[in-house]
């Protein structure tokens, strides 16, 4: 069994920062990429920013310029940080990491979530 946790989230003002993180535990081999997603309502789940188990890193041009992802692979963590947020930041944010539990044998793994909410 893998679970995913993440944790951060909760009501931020605009022009606030946020910093979430995200810690994958159980039986697991290998992390691979690992990244944030986020889903507004009314919207289509789209990725934030993902960064592989090396270090390189990818963001949504929403997000470019503000956000910083990292990891500490001895911790299984990815973490979040987003500056100067906007309303439009408000979301609810998941995190996703590619595991595998055995050897060549890997798939995703999803959080539950946690909501961010930015007020103007």
């Amino acid at each position: 069994q893998v679970q995913l946790v993440e944790s951060g989230g909760g009501l931020v003002q605009a022009g606030g920062s946020l910093r979430l993180s995200c810690a994958a535990s159980g039986s697991i081999f290998r992390v691979n990429a690992m990244g944030w997603y986020r889903q507004a309502p009314g919207n289509q789940r789209e990725l934030v920013a993902a960064i592989t188990s090396g270090g390189t890193a990818n963001y949504a041009d929403s997000v470019r310029g503000r956000g910083t992802i990292s990891r500490d692979n001895a911790k299984n963590t990815v973490y979040l940080q987003v500056n100067s947020l906007k309303p439009e930041d408000t979301a609810v944010y998941y995190c996703n990491a590619d595991i595998a539990t055995i050897p060549f044998d890997h798939k995703d793994y999803w959080g539950k979530g946690t909501l961010v909410t930015v007020s103007s």
